[in-house]
């Protein structure tokens, strides 16, 4: 072989090591920061991963927020009219966030099926709801209520 062609190849094939280990490490780092969204369903059938950061979103059913005297934690349960899954937090949840509306949480399944969350999000208005809530919602056949009006 050519030494000229043989340099040549060397080189091409160490820009594609150089590109594929590029490309490699950008797709764990992404795969690392992913949270995929999973419905109180999808969590109560064992669909969701344990141990892996997920969001969990639907409504908070009424009557189920429970607040301790005592320090920052909270439970509640959130639903998508079909199964419901407990929430815990330890934390101030944001000034939005109240029963009957559609919230999403960042956190992890622990082994009792319980999602215990780092982070909560409450819509933002009260016309607004997360659009992985809204999908969930039409997908088990139910609307999103109505929000009452305040007077």
């Amino acid at each position: 072989m050519n030494p000229l062609r043989k340099k040549r190849l060397i080189i091409i094939l160490a820009i594609l090591v150089g590109v594929g280990a590029a490309v490699g490490l950008a797709l764990s780092a992404l795969q690392e920061n992913i949270n995929l969204f999973y419905t109180p369903t999808q969590i109560a059938n064992g669909e969701a991963p344990q141990g892996t950061r997920i969001r969990a979103g639907g409504m908070v059913e009424a009557g189920s927020l429970q607040r301790s005297p005592d320090s920052l934690d909270v439970r509640f349960v959130v639903t998508d009219f079909k199964k419901s899954v407990t929430i815990t937090y330890r934390g101030i949840l944001p000034d939005l966030f109240r029963e009957g509306q559609g919230i999403v949480a960042l956190g992890k399944i622990n082994a009792d099926g319980v999602v215990v969350a780092d982070e909560v999000l409450a819509k933002h208005d009260e016309k607004y709801m997360p659009p992985e809530v809204t999908k969930a919602l039409k997908d088990s056949g139910q609307s999103a209520p109505t929000p009452a009006k305040e007077s």
